[in-house]
């Protein structure tokens, strides 16, 4: 493979990442609406930690988590589009749902401030996210950017 197959591969890959990611949030804040995949859907709230919705029967949605999913899918798809939008997407949406997931443990589940609102299955997947899209970021990232000193 030559220098140039091999750069446009590397980019490639960080921006399939975003938009793969992109895609996934999307469905999530799709299916956080889908009567049968979100139970108690007739609880669902805008935001409160009074909303017993729940996707896949374990997390703990509202419109406003949706919608934030609905977004957080939209960016992904849109900075997808090159190298380094892509890194920023990985790399600050991670950072965003590790703050998330460190609020999620911070604020008690039954109070006013879990406004979100998450719970306990919500909090291990926003860490997990969170680590997972910063060492997409960074390791593809950090891959391109090896490739093009070399290069």
């Amino acid at each position: 493979m030559n220098s140039s197959a091999a750069q446009v591969t590397r980019r490639s890959a960080v921006a399939l990442a975003a938009r793969t990611v992109g895609v996934v949030f999307l469905l999530v804040g799709v299916l956080g609406f889908v009567p049968g995949i979100t139970s108690n859907i007739g609880d669902l709230t805008f935001a409160s930690h009074h909303s017993e919705a729940m996707l896949l029967g374990l997390f703990q949605v509202s419109v406003l988590h949706n919608v934030v999913h609905l977004l957080f899918g939209v960016l992904g798809i849109a900075a997808g589009r090159g190298n380094t939008g892509a890194i920023r997407y990985l790399v600050w949406g991670g950072v965003v749902y590790l703050v998330l997931g460190v609020y999620g443990v911070l604020v008690p589940h039954g109070s006013p401030a879990n406004f979100v609102p998450v719970n306990g299955a919500d909090n291990v997947l926003h860490f997990g996210l969170g680590i997972g899209m910063v060492a997409l970021g960074l390791i593809l990232g950090r891959r391109k950017n090896l490739h093009a000193a070399t290069a």
